[in-house]
């Protein structure tokens, strides 16, 4: 009999006001609890608009602490409905400021944060005069019911990040995101799909959705399984809840086929680290 694990992915879009941001993913969260999702992540930046697309000083009292209101909301609504829950967020931290998925328990407690490591400087997404990039390494989390990691959004594309949290044990990668322009779709797509194939775990896209100025972020959240095809498909571009039923003992079937960790050959990759370009 398989032992399935529903995980949830929250496509959500966002208003300036942080209560209503966080009253929305709140009922999100409960909808996905009760359709069984013990595993709930939100999208990149959920409680807040895109402030990204532009440089403005004045974002920067958009960030919290830890502590702050919204990861302290989120740590009730993971109480209250006991799942996990992954809650990226605008940090601030000692002066510092990062892109951060918290990672909350069942139990309301904070296990750990990931910062988004690949930051970009790109038109509508000025990420690096907002965020210094992330320093707290590729950090598994391990829940009551799976070993998880998380890549943000730009991450996705840099191969190294997804290998090291498949070496370290993770079973799901989920990747929060804040994608716009449904042109370049199949590319994050494809990219994902790959980095689950590669490393024989599960990758789950969780997308933003809403028209915001000149972006309009298309959801269409999927989950890629560990040999790369689709087990939920990219759906719609509404707010709402995406279920994808995970089969953890499909991976060791996987990698027992496709021996890519197998093969790998560490000792001749010192160039990677030592090329800057």
């Amino acid at each position: 009999m398989k032992n399935i694990l529903k995980t949830a992915g929250i496509q959500m879009s966002a208003s300036p006001s942080l209560e209503t941001n966080l009253s929305k993913a709140g009922s999100l969260i409960a909808l996905a609890v009760s359709e069984g999702a013990r595993i709930v992540c939100l999208p990149q930046l959920f409680n807040t608009i895109w402030f990204a697309h532009s440089i403005d000083k004045k974002n920067f009292s958009l960030a919290e602490t830890s502590g702050g209101h919204t990861i302290t909301a989120m740590q009730e609504e993971a109480r209250k409905n006991r799942c996990v829950l992954i809650a990226p967020i605008f940090e601030e931290a000692s002066g510092s400021f990062f892109n951060t998925a918290f990672v909350i328990g069942d139990d309301g407690e904070v296990i750990g944060r990931y910062r988004k490591m690949h930051v970009p400087q790109l038109p509508l997404w000025e990420e690096r005069s907002y965020f210094s990039p992330g320093d707290l390494g590729f950090p598994v989390f391990q829940t009551p019911y799976a070993a998880i990691g998380v890549q943000l959004c730009w991450d996705v594309f840099f191969p190294e990040g997804f290998r090291i949290l498949a070496l370290k044990g993770a079973q799901i990668i989920f990747a929060p995101t804040a994608s716009a322009f449904e042109r370049s779709r199949g590319r994050w797509e494809r990219g994902m799909q790959a980095a689950a194939h590669s490393n024989g775990v599960f990758v789950f896209r969780v997308n933003r959705t809403g028209k915001e100025d000149k972006q309009e972020f298309y959801g269409k959240s999927f989950c890629a399984g560990p040999d790369g095809e689709f087990i939920v498909k990219p759906g719609g571009s509404s707010d709402g809840v995406v279920i994808a039923d995970v089969d953890l003992e499909t991976m060791a079937a996987v990698r027992r086929e496709w021996v890519f960790l197998r093969d790998r050959r560490p000792g001749e990759y010192k160039e990677i680290s030592e090329k800057e370009r």
